[in-house]
């Protein structure tokens, strides 16, 4: 297959030549060869397939049901899903899966980071997901991360259920300090986590500080010991959202740990704001981690959707330009350069805290890629482009027609 006119991330038009499932060349012009297949993409922009940082695929499909989250908290959604759990069932999980998978897949998403909820003593969502994760592989690359939704200190055997998790192959472990019921709680439950990784070879990814409370500093924790541990790379704090509240003099001081440990960030824009600042009066607060201050340290930031219809958030379609849209506009990155380049938040950030190999349109790299109906990336934000292909290991698992609009 020969791709042409291709504006490569913001640059171009290339050439593009795929043999055998792999990228084979990258230039500006390569001739045709005798009887290859071509894809003239007309100067549309090419890009790394998109990246799903965080979501929670067991609860996806189950706002409402039994009960809506009225008052768009974090609290009273954890409380409304703990009454869906009981209707668990693993052709539930399978049905609503598929279905949200496939709508990941239309917008051009190849890689999944999904939390499934642990604090379950039959943990039917856990040995679904890993079945699925099998099943679905040829569609899209998940990977699996153990989240004790109610605790692991403050949930009966919780500590148990993170070690069955480990064993049965898991791809990451997770945890939840501010909702634990102390903070001595919220110290051990990391420290325990962060051991059981580094014995299993895993990596982490904590919800980490999802509150408004200044006071909620596992953030300080879960850094330190990644960095005595030797983790560094391997471990992502999802949401931090209490740093949004944190004073400047504390954040100048855990700026130093944070560069040091050299953990992840995700940020989930559409829920952080969400479900941010439901005890503010006015002024409100956004609820959202310190993008902008965290890039500017070196730190890698990537974003998720993290709720697709569920408990904590009544809308969502998989589609990650919403998900950098908000991120960009609430996190004050709204310069050219910073709106051009908004896809890395989902693209190449996102491939380092999923730890993945071989990802980008690069010679020997799998040929897997989305062609958007842009120029380059800035119009495709500003337009909501269509995601005209999406090509996995050479195979097109996705296409769109762009909708014709007549004008009378």
């Amino acid at each position: 297959m020969l791709i042409q006119n291709a504006v490569i991330e913001n640059q171009g038009p290339f050439d593009v030549r795929i043999e055998a499932g792999k990228f084979q060349a990258i230039e500006e012009h390569l001739e045709l060869k005798a009887g290859e297949e071509i894809i003239d993409a007309n100067g549309h922009l090419m890009l790394p397939p998109f990246i799903e940082s965080h979501v929670h695929l067991d609860t996806c499909l189950t706002a409402g049901d039994p009960v809506w989250n009225e008052s768009g908290t974090l609290f009273e959604g954890i409380e409304c899903w703990a009454k869906r759990k009981e209707k668990l069932s693993p052709e539930d999980i399978r049905q609503r899966v598929r279905k949200a998978v496939d709508l990941y897949a239309s917008h051009g998403v190849q890689y999944i980071r999904t939390h499934v909820d642990i604090t379950d003593p039959s943990l039917v969502a856990l040995k679904t997901m890993i079945e699925l994760r099998e099943e679905l592989k040829d569609k899209m690359t998940i990977q699996i991360v153990a989240f004790p939704q109610e605790g692991i200190l403050s949930y009966p055997n919780g500590k148990e259920l993170m070690r069955q998790a480990a064993d049965m192959g898991v791809d990451a472990l997770g945890a939840i300090p501010h909702y634990e019921f102390t903070r001595e709680y919220s110290v051990e439950s990391l420290n325990f986590v962060c051991h059981l990784a580094k014995e299993h070879d895993l990596l982490i990814d904590v919800h980490c500080d999802e509150i408004d409370d200044e006071a909620s500093r596992g953030l300080e924790t879960l850094a330190a010991r990644a960095y005595e541990l030797g983790l560094t790379d391997k471990v992502t704090a999802s949401h931090t959202t209490a740093m949004h509240s944190y004073n400047n003099a504390y954040v100048l001081r855990l700026m130093r740990l944070l560069k040091l440990s050299q953990i992840n960030f995700v940020a989930n824009p559409l829920v952080n704001v969400h479900l941010g600042g439901r005890t503010d009066t006015y002024p409100k607060r956004r609820s959202l981690t310190r993008v902008k201050e965290l890039r500017e340290a070196g730190c890698n930031v990537s974003f998720g959707q993290d709720d697709i219809f569920d408990p904590w958030y009544p809308l969502g379609n998989g589609s990650m330009r919403d998900v950098v849209y908000e991120g960009l506009l609430a996190g004050g990155l709204m310069g050219y350069s910073d709106l051009m380049n908004g896809y890395q938040f989902v693209t190449t950030n996102a491939a380092r805290t999923l730890h993945l190999s071989d990802y980008g349109i690069k010679a020997g790299n799998p040929a897997s890629f989305v062609i958007m109906d842009a120029p380059n990336y800035y119009e495709a934000l500003k337009n909501d482009a269509a995601v005209l292909l999406s090509v996995r290991n050479g195979r097109t698992i996705a296409s769109t027609k762009p909708a014709e609009t007549t004008l009378y």
